[in-house]
């Protein structure tokens, strides 16, 4: 297969570019002006942050991608799905609310935030691909909704997928609750008996009958359970939630399934920015130390090839020595390890996601870096 192209740039700037400036350039370079926008809509999808989390993207560079989009005649949007687990962003509105405080408002991005499976997760398109694990996807109507697609990353470790990368944003990200469920189980959810006031809210919202109560307390029946992910959108206590049970490798591959069914048959273009490379997700409540250095800013049309290039680039880094890289690698007497998202987080591993999205046509592992 024919190497794709990867274009990067490093953090460092001169009075006469600064880094907004040089990301529309990379941007520019890369070939962004190649897709037509004009008067189409353009999702760009992003991870807000975790209230509490600081490791987050600045909506500066969110703000240089919109204004790209409506400079060429689009009308962009910044979006995210709702979360499954419970938190800050697991509805509509506390979605919007914790982007609005980690400064993801019009007035500083210059384009408006739509969460994409609304106000409870459950306003969702099915996305036929026929996969070998999921045969259809459950993806934020307003992501599937726009004409063209664009992603701009973050890239950090992860604590199940080994890192969080163009496909984890786009794969996970764009599921909606019942889609997220699925990538992380059977999509089959359970109740904490412990916390169910008995309610049945998750029963007038069920259509198959699911939930079940004895003694006043909730329980699931999966025989009757299609996944549809409603109950956990209703219940007041959130003591409803997926079993966690399908193993990384699974995972990795339903979410790269998952990527294909977002960006198959229309223009897509992908960022990701490698800095403040923390070792869990922003979807943590904090975030702990860096694992290595700022590294750059890359952008391609091809997600594979560019997640495959960021992990290259980071695995040349020399890990933080106070950070969980640097502990671990102190520890497990390994410094020599070149895998620094596997030594971050040892019961993971990242490569069967990159493999399966290339099988499956999304992108190739084969790329021609190109430094700007």
């Amino acid at each position: 297969m024919e190497q794709s192209k990867v274009y990067f740039t490093s953090f460092k700037a001169t009075e006469h570019e600064n880094l907004l400036q040089k990301l529309h350039r990379l941007m520019k370079t890369a070939g962004f002006e190649s897709i037509d926008f004009s008067d189409k809509y353009a999702a760009i999808k992003i991870h807000f942050g975790e209230y509490g989390n600081l490791a987050f993207l600045r909506p500066n560079y969110a703000r240089v991608v919109a204004d790209y989009v409506k400079e060429l005649g689009g009308k962009p949007f910044l979006t995210d799905c709702n979360t499954l687990y419970v938190g800050s962003r697991k509805n509509a509105l506390d979605h919007l609310e914790t982007a609005y405080i980690n400064g993801f408002s019009p007035y500083q991005t210059g384009c408006h935030v739509i969460i994409a499976d609304g106000l409870k997760g459950t306003d969702e398109t099915l996305v036929p691909i026929h996969g070998e694990y999921v045969k259809e996807a459950k993806i934020g109507h307003a992501i599937m909704d726009a004409d063209v697609f664009i992603s701009l990353t973050h890239f950090k470790g992860h604590e199940m997928a080994g890192f969080g990368g163009t496909l984890k944003n786009i794969g996970m990200g764009c599921g909606s609750r019942a889609g997220k469920m699925e990538q992380h189980c059977d999509g089959k959810p359970s109740v904490d008996q412990s916390g169910c006031i008995g309610c049945k809210a998750c029963s007038r919202i069920c259509a198959h009958g699911a939930p079940v109560f004895k003694d006043g307390k909730a329980s699931i029946d999966h025989d009757k359970c299609v996944g549809c992910g409603r109950c956990l959108a209703v219940c007041p206590k959130d003591v409803i939630a997926a079993d966690f049970t399908d193993s990384i490798a699974v995972l990795n591959y339903k979410m790269a399934e998952y990527s294909l069914a977002v960006c198959k048959d229309r223009p897509c273009f992908h960022v990701s920015l490698i800095c403040d490379v923390s070792p869990n997700c922003d979807c943590h409540a904090e975030n702990d130390i860096p694992i290595i250095p700022n590294v750059g800013m890359l952008a391609s049309f091809d997600p594979v090839a560019l997640d495959v290039a960021c992990a290259d680039l980071c695995n040349q880094m020399a890990p933080v020595e106070d950070s969980i890289l640097g502990e671990n690698l102190k520890e497990m007497g390994n410094e020599e390890h070149h895998d620094h998202f596997f030594m971050t987080h040892p019961d993971t591993e990242w490569k069967s996601c990159i493999s399966h999205a290339e099988k499956i046509g999304l992108g190739t592992k084969e790329y021609e870096l190109i430094r700007i």
